[in-house]
């Protein structure tokens, strides 16, 4: 961690926490749900240290970044327009953009709507949702899995908070950070708990202190701002019909872990290797890791570090 330096800039009508490390071409690093800037820290000093410079920010709603309050702040739009105004400040043409699971998703709107600003996708955990153009987004999710699936869960504003809000803000982030059970994720009404199999210890690579650097930012700003990423989904269904059918031609690495909750829940698996990911994304390499689950880039660090150097070092 030492050496990382910490500023906020103003990109796109907010300000925005970025870390970073390092000299030479930008590895740009977006943190997915509940996390932060923090998740990348094995990579910033990883990547650094091989001669690049390392990016990370909390993203909108996050962290020490601004926490608009309007939900319909988080569209698809709004970030990835955050996005672009943070590489506009870095001053450089293009980035290689490595992202996990909400910033994954976000990293897949990137490619689609600016794909000249990436040079190539490491992607963790989360394929390209693939836009049907004949149900909503949440709708499509609903009737797949339930009412009780944690997106549908987290719909409506103010519910899921009030349940997180009596477990306390440590249970949820331990809860949801260490979970291994295959998905889908579902979670009953009454009681937030997304891993109903939480170990009483922290597993090896999230420490007591990783823990507490997490708990002290979400105490600040609370869950709503990530939680609106979720509400926004079905607007942004609406708001992408243009890129209906749309390919991803960037060079592109997908990472997961076996035990992923996204990759173990029904329909993910078989876009994967069934042929579908890589109609939508001509250039794919995709990698299962053994034995990880959902949070590879902190599980599995030095792994995940050998193969973005890798990728990113062959394009």
């Amino acid at each position: 961690m030492e050496g990382i330096k910490h500023r906020r800039v103003e990109v796109n009508g907010i300000k925005m926490h970025i870390a970073e490390k390092g000299e030479g071409p930008v590895v740009l690093f977006l943190h997915g749900f509940p996390e932060l800037w923090y998740s990348w820290r094995h990579q910033i000093v990883g990547l650094s240290s091989l001669g690049y410079h390392a990016v990370a920010p909390d993203l909108r709603g996050y962290g020490d970044t601004e926490v608009p309050p309007s939900m319909s702040s988080y569209t698809c739009f709004h970030i990835v327009g955050d996005i672009i105004g943070l590489i506009d400040f870095l001053g450089v043409e293009q980035v290689f953009l490595v992202a996990h699971d909400w910033g994954a998703i976000i990293g897949w709107y990137l490619c689609m709507f600016r794909p000249e600003k990436v040079k190539a996708y490491v992607c963790l955990s989360v394929p390209l949702l693939h836009r049907d153009p004949n149900i909503r987004t949440v709708d499509g999710l609903r009737a797949l899995y339930g009412d009780d699936f944690y997106i549908s869960r987290f719909q409506k504003a103010g519910e899921i908070e009030a349940e997180m809000a009596e477990v306390g803000t440590e249970y949820v982030l331990k809860n949801v950070l260490t979970t291994r059970k295959p998905g889908p994720p579902i979670l009953p009404k009454g009681r937030f708990e997304f891993n109903p199999e939480m170990p009483n210890t922290l597993p090896s690579w999230l420490t007591q202190d990783d823990l507490a650097y997490y708990v002290s930012k979400f105490r600040k700003t609370g869950f709503t701002g990530g939680l609106n990423y979720y509400r926004n989904l079905n607007l942004n269904w609406e708001l992408t019909a243009p890129w209906s059918a749309v390919k991803i031609k960037l060079p592109v690495k997908f990472i997961t872990g076996e035990l992923d909750v996204v990759y173990t829940t029904p329909y993910f698996k078989d876009y994967i290797h069934g042929g579908g990911f890589k109609q939508d994304v001509p250039n794919l390499q995709v990698i299962v890791q053994k034995g990880v689950a959902h949070f590879n880039n902190q599980e599995a660090a030095d792994d995940i570090n050998n193969h973005i150097y890798d990728f990113i070092n062959q394009v």
